[in-house]
């Protein structure tokens, strides 16, 4: 008889045992997924990032454009590859630190593509044309990786809080983690 309490006390162990390593792996892998998805949306980033040089170059050959504009951007650019996020670390504060630098660089390629309509020459530009378009294709990556980001984050931020899965995600050190958000006023319609 004792033999056979042992035998029902190391089966429970080992269920547990199991129970426990299938949740931490589920975890791991949704928690992967999501830093697979930040590195897509850092990549469209970056991509973003490598072509603002081209277009600024292209825009620096027609001397009497605005020189102020050209520099907001470069500054722009330069403030938007400086914040980095850690992939570890996805909280609420670090990604919105991330979209303000990346907000502030939208801006200023906005306002120099609204420049760009006073000068007819450069607008029929073929290579101003071809980066217009890259940057439009690549604008309209970023929304699409941010979209799969945020649905990896919602996929892991459920697992996390989820029955059984929150003990196993206190025991781990495992916590939700932030969302892309929407930048503040683009609830309203631009007036034009």
């Amino acid at each position: 008889m004792k033999n056979r309490g042992w035998i029902i006390g190391l089966g429970i162990v080992a269920l547990l045992a199991f129970f426990l390593v299938g949740r931490y792996n589920g975890l791991v892998r949704t928690d992967e997924a999501v830093g697979g998805q930040w590195a897509q949306v850092e990549a469209a980033y970056q991509r973003r990032a490598d072509l603002i040089p081209n277009l600024v170059n292209t825009v620096k050959g027609y001397a009497d454009f605005e020189q102020e504009t050209l520099t907001q951007v470069i500054e722009a650019r330069a403030k938007a590859t400086q914040v980095t996020v850690d992939p570890t670390n996805l909280t609420p504060e670090s990604i919105a630190n991330f979209q303000q630098a990346q907000d502030g660089l939208s801006g200023a390629l906005s306002r120099l593509l609204v420049t760009v309509e006073r000068y007819p020459d450069l607008k029929a530009n073929q290579s101003f044309l071809e980066l217009q378009e890259e940057l439009t294709n690549t604008e309209n990556k970023i929304g699409f990786e941010r979209n799969k980001f945020n649905d990896a984050v919602q996929a892991f931020n459920r697992s996390v809080r989820t029955f059984p899965n929150n003990i196993v995600a206190g025991l781990f050190g495992f916590s939700a983690k932030g969302y892309f958000e929407a930048a503040a006023g683009s609830e309203k319609a631009p007036e034009v």
